[in-house]
């Protein structure tokens, strides 16, 4: 073997890998950034005698393709002090995502091809995969639209003006128009701001709480009735984000069944918590849109497991303790995601019977990388090496972040499904630390 080239050889794990519905106990040898085998390493004569390769043992482990988060803020350019592409690449890699897709509401905005030049770069130096998306707008306006054939060349991942609606149903339209010419995906925050009064909290037992007006949740029916409409007529692929109420996940089961190109993602948090949790931790859950009623939570749930909701989205949205200490109605909205999102999943789906651990890693790896056509979530002979390494019946408590942000209600909670390693490109990007 060349002294260039660096192997791994993970024996003993149970390989789970969506893609294929594989499930059993193999071993993986890797060389370079690529899987060279995988089956039963005893039998590989040239391992024998080679000193060189590193060897781990993943007994009791579960190894899984590395995961994809298709939603993610590392505030970068503009907001450092909450996050910037290094520390969230870490905080990513520590939770066992390899690849993230990153939001273009930034400053500058992620909406011309030099700010895009920019992000990737300081990506291309994290050791996971940073792709970012670009707005739909100029500036996030909502009015004229970006060049997205041109961004699209330059290594843009999609569109969207996430954290700002696209509220010019004109605007919209050709949006997806063009977006289907190009074959590109556009994903949407569906918040109306006419049905809300103060955002991030829920118009209902929490705003009645705190004493104040909230967010209704026709706020989002209605943008998403709208978007599903002009889905069908343009013919794009279209992403709902972060979807929130129980109407929202009906419309896409629809359009769904109409053979509409619509998708949906839920984030951990949605998942796990109900408003009485924005009543419990205050501005630590605080987010666009808001927790909702226990009846909505258990729609999502019951999306994931039919197939309405594609994949599991964190919406990482990191800010500082000063912000997060505000009042309610002044404190920004969002919660980091990327630490706690595979054991939050295993903790509040897996544990309770709603999805199987295969299922679950579908949603954070398989699914969105095939949203984007992006060539991982999976493991095979040539494929890339990128793999998680976690322990899925492990609890632990949440007791701090590698984020520069700890706004997070999972805070001090205990939770299953510890990430033991990540590898990414073939290389270890986190390893736990040994007590």
């Amino acid at each position: 073997m060349s002294k260039e080239h660096k192997r791994l050889f993970i024996k003993n794990g149970c390989v789970t890998d969506p893609a294929s519905g594989r499930e059993e106990k193999l071993d993986i040898l890797i060389e370079d950034d690529r899987i060279l085998r995988m089956g039963d390493g005893h039998s590989w004569e040239d391992l024998k005698q080679d000193c060189e390769t590193q060897v781990w043992d993943a007994a009791g482990l579960t190894v899984a393709p590395g995961l994809v988060d298709v939603h993610v803020h590392f505030r970068d350019p503009g907001f450092l002090y909450k996050e910037d592409i290094e520390s969230g690449s870490r905080a990513a890699a520590k939770g066992g995502f390899t690849t993230v897709v990153l939001m273009a509401n930034t400053k500058p905005a992620v909406d011309n091809a030099e700010t895009l030049a920019y992000v990737l770069e300081k990506g291309r130096k994290t050791g996971i995969h940073v792709e970012s998306c670009c707005t739909v707008t100029r500036g996030q306006q909502g009015r004229e639209l970006t060049d997205m054939e041109r961004l699209l060349a330059a290594g843009a991942a999609g569109f969207t003006d996430d954290g700002i609606p696209l509220l010019d149903e004109n605007v919209a339209k050709r949006a997806m128009q063009e977006a289907a010419r190009l074959g590109t995906v556009l994903s949407f925050h569906e918040e109306d701001p006419a049905c809300i009064v103060n955002p991030g909290i829920h118009a209902g037992s929490a705003s009645a709480y705190y004493g104040i007006g909230g967010a209704s949740r026709q706020a989002e029916i209605t943008m998403v009735e709208r978007d599903i409409r002009l889905a069908e007529e343009t013919g794009a692929t279209i992403l709902i984000q972060h979807i929130s109420t129980k109407e929202a996940v009906g419309l896409v089961r629809q359009g769904k069944r109409k053979g509409i190109r619509v998708c949906a993602e839920a984030t951990p948090h949605h998942i796990a918590l109900n408003e009485n949790a924005a009543i419990r931790y205050g501005t630590l859950a605080k987010m666009n849109p808001p927790l909702r009623e226990e009846e909505d939570r258990l729609a999502i749930i019951e999306g994931l497991r039919d197939g309405t909701i594609d994949l599991i989205a964190t919406d990482h949205a990191p800010h500082s303790r000063e912000e997060k200490a505000k009042p309610l109605t002044e404190a920004p909205s969002g919660i980091i995601g990327l630490e706690t999102a595979l054991a939050v999943g295993i903790t509040y789906l897996v544990e309770p019977g709603y999805l199987t651990l295969m299922s679950l890693l579908e949603k954070m790896t398989w699914n969105p990388a095939r949203l984007y056509g992006l060539e991982r979530g999976y493991l095979r002979e040539g494929g890339p090496a990128d793999l998680v390494l976690f322990d899925a019946s492990e609890r632990f408590p949440v007791d701090g972040f590698a984020s520069r942000s700890c706004n997070s209600p999972f805070l001090g909670m205990e939770l299953t499904g510890k990430v033991k390693a990540t590898i990414c490109g073939g290389r270890p990007v986190y390893q736990e630390q040994a007590e």
